[in-house]
């Protein structure tokens, strides 16, 4: 064949591998435009299912709905007559929704959704300024009910002594799902609802940090008395909270593990899925390098290969004197695991996360002595009027998560009194005004940092037979803190 024939030839060819080329690459486009594909992971899919707002709505109510669980011991009695107020609120009939409210706290005085749904009630169609309590009832019931009775406790003083101005307090709970997503549209949902002026919550911090950007892009101050997590400092002029940082708890426990047991050899066991977890491992690990100690083994607790009695064989090959366990609630089973089986041979640490009941229960005698920093506790403060009259409304001690949802709600209650007519913007400004001081906090005055961060040391407490859980065991102070 011909140069010349051969031309016609070699042109065909080369316009259908072009062809095939362009075709795959428009192929291979789309299905990474179906699959949610970016050049970068920080964008999100731009085919995202829209949300079902029906869904996040059923996630909020000021009494026309029932959010908190019955729990393992349901009390009949209680729970049908706040059914009987929810349908009421619901119908807006005012009257017969107090009568039933009450009701349900004549046979269960220490619920803390019926007191919020009754002084909702009693406020009716009345003016009020509302601010929302996000917790995580989904994933943490006893948690969320300690972080309610808090602001129950705060509404249901301040309206008693006629409100803010005579305007009283209305409290609207979320359910926020005990995750970053929900908490992120739930976020989003309290930014669009104006007659939310603020909001106490939320719960873990990887919750907070998620739900925090959208309340810094709508302007929503946001009071956190739970998540401690060190990247919430400086995270925005609408993020606050009423704990003390990671920072402060970690270098409390260092302080003790070096200069009271005169020990520097520690294992740590931490989630690493947990922003919270990671948090105070990583601050604890400073603390306790710059002092001269060290970390000879590290155990990420969401391991699924983790294994208790490996992790401390291992941990103690090592040369470790200290099991430091600083899990999130998520991983406190696994870290209750490493308690059972050390026996007291090791000297243990914890995270304010091991504070929970379940930590007395299951481990028992085997976590006496375990020494455990918290914001806050009730023996530690006998004097505080906080203390005597939340004793007197629950019957019962409260802990620290109950105290710091007390003192997010009292700071937002100073901030909206700040003002004659109060604002968002108006209760941020309040906030963030070196002046502010609220003075009726349950430990002590609450005042806010530039960083959002309150000025506050933590309390050290340890694990002793006792009879104030009905578990045998109690967390106590422990004396002569750092």
């Amino acid at each position: 064949m011909s140069k010349k024939n051969e031309t016609p030839v070699l042109l065909i060819a080369l316009l259908a591998t072009l062809l095939l080329i362009g075709g795959g690459l428009w192929w291979f486009g789309k299905r990474l435009t179906n699959l949610g594909g970016s050049t970068s992971s920080n964008f999100p899919s731009q085919t995202a299912p829209p949300l079902d707002q029906n869904a996040v709505a059923a996630r909020f109510s000021a009494g026309e709905a029932l959010l908190v669980p019955e729990g393992p011991a349901p009390n009949p009695t209680a729970q049908s007559q706040k059914q009987a107020g929810v349908a009421a609120m619901a119908a807006k009939n005012y009257p017969q929704a107090v009568a039933a409210f009450e009701a349900a706290l004549q046979a269960k005085q220490n619920d803390p959704e019926a007191l919020i749904y009754l002084n909702n009630a009693r406020i009716g169609d009345q003016k009020a300024y509302e601010i929302a309590i996000a917790v995580p009832l989904d994933t943490d019931v006893d948690a969320s009910l300690e972080m309610l009775r808090g602001v129950a406790q705060a509404q249901d003083e301040v309206n008693q002594k006629g409100g803010i101005a005579n305007v009283p307090l209305k409290i609207r709970i979320v359910n926020d799902g005990g995750t970053p997503e929900k908490a992120r549209q739930v976020a989003e949902a309290i930014v669009k609802d104006q007659s939310i002026l603020g909001v106490i919550g939320h719960y873990s911090s990887d919750m907070s940090l998620a739900a925090g950007e959208v309340y810094n892009q709508g302007k929503v101050v946001m009071i956190s008395p739970v998540s401690t997590s060190v990247k919430l400092s400086n995270f925005g002029p609408y993020v606050f909270r009423t704990v003390p940082s990671d920072f402060v708890a970690a270098r409390a426990l260092a302080n003790y593990m070096l200069n009271r047991l005169q020990q520097k050899q520690a294992a740590i066991y931490f989630n690493s899925q947990s922003a919270y977890s990671q948090s105070l491992k990583s601050e604890f690990a400073s603390a306790l390098s710059l002092e001269g100690g060290q970390i000879v083994s590290e155990f990420d607790l969401s391991n699924p290969g983790f294994n208790a009695a490996d992790s401390f064989k291992q941990a103690t090959q090592q040369g470790a004197t200290v099991l430091a366990l600083l899990p999130n609630s998520g991983q406190l089973d696994r870290a209750l695991q490493v308690v059972q089986v050390n026996q007291q041979r090791l000297t243990l640490l914890g995270g304010d996360d091991v504070y929970a009941p379940k930590t007395l229960s299951v481990a028992g005698a085997a976590a006496q002595k375990m020494v455990v920093a918290v914001p806050w506790h009730i023996l530690a403060n006998p004097n505080v009027p906080f203390v005597k009259s939340s004793r007197q409304l629950w019957r019962a001690d409260v802990n620290w998560r109950t105290a710091m949802a007390y003192d997010a709600a009292d700071a937002l209650i100073a901030a909206l009194a700040a003002g004659a007519q109060p604002t968002r913007q108006s209760i941020q400004e309040a906030l963030v005004n070196p002046n502010f001081a609220s003075q009726t906090g349950a430990s002590g005055t609450v005042k806010f940092l530039p960083s959002g961060d309150r000025n506050q040391g933590v309390q050290l407490v340890t694990i002793e037979p006792g009879k104030r859980s009905g578990y045998g065991f109690d967390f106590v102070p422990l004396s002569n803190n750092p």
